[in-house]
């Protein structure tokens, strides 16, 4: 589903759509187009593009494409070095392969899950509901001027060991 929305093939694209974009909420979903977890979350994106057109912007970036902002948005691989193999398997959905990250008017939104990183979402929500909830309350929150605001859902518990 990453060829339905539109690819930032570039840094300087990845800026435009941040400062260009007044009024909606800029989704940008950082990851590498081949990985199966960005495939599934690129699928959610899509099916809730429609419904969430009023306010927000959905963007896909490539970061093996586009390594402009992996130091700066940490969007990097804790394996690295390593091909994903048994050992590494286990660290799939936290190996950072998928972030999706909120601008609104050219600022960064921080969203607080639980999980102790306010900066993205680094695993795939498969549910087209949470995260049309998720981005409805980013939205919300930066209208009112909000730098960071608060999950409709605590996320800290996701992980049950």
């Amino acid at each position: 589903m990453s060829y339905l929305l539109p690819h930032l093939p570039t840094g300087w694209h990845v800026d435009q759509a941040i400062m260009s974009e007044d009024d909606r909420l800029v989704v940008i979903r950082f990851g590498r187009d081949w990985d199966e977890t960005c495939m599934k979350q690129d699928e959610v994106l899509f099916r809730i593009a429609d419904k969430c057109k009023n306010f927000a912007v959905f963007y896909l970036v490539d970061i093996d494409e586009v390594p402009d902002f992996n130091k700066m948005y940490e969007l990097y691989d804790p394996c690295t070095g390593m091909s994903p193999c048994s050992f590494c398997f286990f660290f799939l959905f936290e190996r950072w392969l998928i972030l999706v990250m909120f601008f609104f008017r050219n600022k960064h939104i921080m969203i607080d899950l639980g999980t102790g990183n306010n900066n993205k979402i680094n695993w795939a929500l498969e549910d087209k509901q949470e995260m049309i909830d998720i981005i409805e309350t980013v939205y919300r929150g930066a209208k009112k001027g909000r730098g960071l605001v608060i999950s409709p859902k605590d996320y800290s518990t996701k992980y049950k060991y």
